[in-house]
């Protein structure tokens, strides 16, 4: 293996750990849980001055419109925060996509608030790993790259959204946009273990919520006038988990709806989720869940409205994807980094990302673990470690490394 050698070696050791974890600590100690406006016009004012220190343009991306469906039916335009978007020589012929969100999963009035060092390596804190860690990560190795003459061939565009833990659903367009023509992407999400591994393919998710609606009746005067919603959809809970296999799953999650015991209930809501490990099978669940709907609105004389979808694409690993994997296995041997990596049944942007044909990792981020949950935790000497990967990734792409 090559050796790091000259400016490049210089760049990569000259990676200010401490620095990293004291934008870390403060970060966390921000409140951007993906309904926390507040925090979350904090926090993008806090990395638009940390992102400053690059030489490109940067933008608060005004979310696209979303709606959700309540218990009642009723389609409501649900509120998210701005985005923000860094842009490095846009008229560059070689160009990148990095990403990461600045939101988290831990609401503003969520008891799990403060950090607390486990041990002199490992800090449990609201976002640590997932993924304001992985936020220093990518700033720290852009940094370093900046002070190369080379990089100054290539550009970039840096995605920090406000609402990847709900799907990225007000940034999804964005997030099109900014990757459709770049030669590679690297999405900043936590290791997929406390080891480093990578994630590699990814299944795709779609939420859904189908809203019956049947006719009201008294249910003992005349309850054959009545077309009961609550039947219906339980009879489609029950259906649409029958078309699960074993390149999908499908795992309805709630039935909303009914009223007095006495009365047909002509409304219901059932909410469910479908994971396809490959995007011939979301085509599949799409035409075999339409089939369906038509059956059961025959059959039990109901009418089905049909919210939501697929919102992030199956990522399976083509060829030029995996010649990035190994670039980045390649370049964490020069470190002495042992980069290994595995499917997995999560989705991320690189979902999204992967969807308009760049290749991209999205696990560059931090080492820790126990995400989503108070007992989350950063590593922190993975600070360091893992900007310095990226930084020797970077610079194989930009110097010339075909993929």
């Amino acid at each position: 293996m090559k050796p790091i050698e000259g400016p490049l070696a210089t760049a990569t050791q000259s990676i200010d750990g401490a620095a990293m974890l004291a934008q870390v600590e403060r970060w966390a100690a921000i409140n951007s849980g993906t309904g926390n406006l507040d925090g979350l016009r904090e926090m993008a004012g806090e990395l638009a001055d940390a992102f400053s220190v690059l030489p490109g343009e940067i933008t608060l991306e005004e979310p696209a419109p979303v709606t959700q469906v309540d218990a009642g039916g009723r389609e409501y335009e649900v509120e998210y925060g701005k985005h923000l978007v860094c842009s490095v020589r846009p008229d560059a012929a070689r160009r990148f996509i990095l990403t990461g969100h600045m939101d988290t999963v831990f609401p503003a009035d969520h008891p799990f608030q403060a950090l607390t060092w486990l041990d002199d390596e490992t800090l449990n804190g609201p976002g640590t790993a997932d993924m304001k860690g992985g936020i220093a990560v990518m700033l720290h190795a852009l940094i370093a790259l900046e002070g190369l003459s080379e990089w100054q061939d290539v550009g970039y565009d840096v995605m920090i959204n406000a609402d990847e833990e709900t799907g990225s659903l007000s940034s999804a367009p964005l997030i099109e946009r900014l990757a459709k023509g770049k030669y590679a992407a690297l999405t900043y999400e936590p290791a997929a273990t406390p080891e480093g591994t990578l994630a590699h393919a990814r299944g795709g998710s779609g939420n859904y919520a189908l809203t019956v609606t049947g006719r009201s009746a008294h249910a003992g005067r005349n309850p054959r006038d009545g077309r009961n919603a609550i039947v219906a959809a339980a009879t489609l809970a029950v259906r649409l988990k029958e078309l699960q296999r074993d390149d999908i799953s499908v795992n309805p999650a709630k039935i909303e709806g009914g009223a007095a015991n006495n009365v047909v209930p002509d409304h219901a809501v059932l909410r469910f989720n479908i994971r396809p490990r490959e995007p011939a099978a979301a085509d599949w669940f799409t035409g075999e869940m339409n089939v369906l709907l038509g059956e059961v609105r025959q059959s039990q004389e109901v009418d089905i409205h049909v919210h939501g979808g697929i919102t992030r694409p199956p990522k399976p690993v083509g060829r030029r994807a995996q010649k990035l994997f190994d670039i980045v296995r390649d370049c964490g041997a020069q470190l002495g980094q042992d980069i290994d990596w595995q499917s997995t049944g999560g989705v991320c942007d690189g979902n999204n990302i992967a969807a308009t044909g760049v290749p991209v990792v999205d696990t560059m981020g931090v080492r820790g673990g126990k995400i989503h949950s108070p007992d989350e935790f950063m590593i922190a000497p993975s600070l360091k470690e893992r900007a310095q990967l990226s930084t020797l990734v970077l610079h194989r792409l930009a110097t010339g490394e075909a993929i």
